[in-house]
């Protein structure tokens, strides 16, 4: 039997070792205390057929899986669907939206979440999406992993190791870029809403997810830049004025926190599985990280069986 060393603790960190875990494996999981994981930031929308819009078809093909792959391992994943609607001066982008994409319907935006009622004459419902908190899913699938009395240590790696690091692998993965991502959490609790609502707009699209107790993540921007600095007041703005356009009263929000995160891409913002250097990488996650990381570990465990099976002698 081989002994791993996955090294990170993010959204593809744990979902390896979760994997090498459940196949009887000794792992150990690295932690690096002063880099914070960029799905630390993440919105938790396990809404494939909206990223059609924009990502290349594998990862609306890939990210099929992650509902099912989620919920049989942590509690908290609300199949709900996704909600898009446009400003009424921006109903072409909804088309435009319908007509790249597949597996929704349209629908007017109040009968679905009734708190939007009046505020949108049209929208699309995906009814097959999901979402889920990012923060409680990687927090369950940590103390789950503990409990099976799997090593979580910021020491020096003891086995083979598997790279799961993000962005703060380039020093080894030098194609790696990174994305700039900023984002609020806001605590509204006048507004009730059920699902993730999508709200485009040509300059700045977002995003609002909802979260417990009155809370939403409200998302984010796309910047190719390795600054990780504070979120910026051009962001500030721009992701508020479409928040307030979405629903007024979000202009009385209280924001609880504000974030960036650094998306590790690969070219063509797919993820890999590579082997260089005496090390496998789990990498390019890009904004699609609870999204594909369930599948992307599988296609390293498949990778890994051949070493698997070596090291048993079978």
């Amino acid at each position: 039997m081989s002994r791993w060393s996955v090294v990170g603790s993010g959204v593809a960190g744990l979902c390896v070792a979760t994997l090498l875990a459940e196949q009887g494996e000794t792992v150990e999981i690295i932690t690096q205390p002063d880099c914070r994981a960029a799905s630390h930031w993440a919105g938790g929308m396990l809404a494939p057929w909206c990223e059609a819009e924009s990502a290349p078809p594998q990862v609306i093909e890939w990210g099929q899986h992650a509902a099912s792959w989620w919920a049989k391992r942590v509690e908290g994943v609300e199949q709900q669907g996704t909600l898009v609607v446009a400003p009424p001066r921006d109903s072409r982008e909804l088309t435009r939206f319908a007509s790249m994409t597949e597996q929704h319907q349209w629908v007017a935006p109040g009968e679905v979440e009734p708190a939007l009622e009046n505020r949108f004459a049209r929208g699309l419902f995906f009814a097959g999406e999901a979402h889920l908190d990012p923060r409680r899913a990687l927090q369950q699938l940590h103390d789950k992993l503990q409990q099976a009395g799997v090593p979580i240590h910021s020491g020096k790696p003891s086995g083979k190791i598997i790279d799961c690091r993000g962005i703060h692998a380039a020093d080894q993965q030098p194609s790696l870029r990174a994305v700039r991502g900023e984002m609020f959490i806001l605590h509204a609790p006048e507004i009730q809403l059920s699902r993730p609502v999508r709200l485009l707009h040509p300059r700045f699209p977002c995003y609002l997810v909802p979260r417990a107790s009155g809370h939403f993540m409200l998302g984010a921007t796309m910047v190719e830049s390795h600054d990780s600095s504070p979120i910026s007041a051009r962001a500030m703005m721009e992701l508020l004025s479409a928040a307030y356009s979405l629903h007024p009263a979000l202009a009385e929000a209280r924001i609880t926190e504000s974030g960036t995160g650094l998306r590790p891409a690969y070219q063509q913002n797919l993820p890999q599985v590579r082997y260089e250097n005496g090390r496998f990488f789990l990498n390019g996650l890009y904004r699609h990280g609870f999204l594909l990381a369930p599948i992307m570990a599988e296609k390293l465990m498949l990778q890994l069986t051949q070493e698997i099976s070596y090291a048993s002698g079978t």
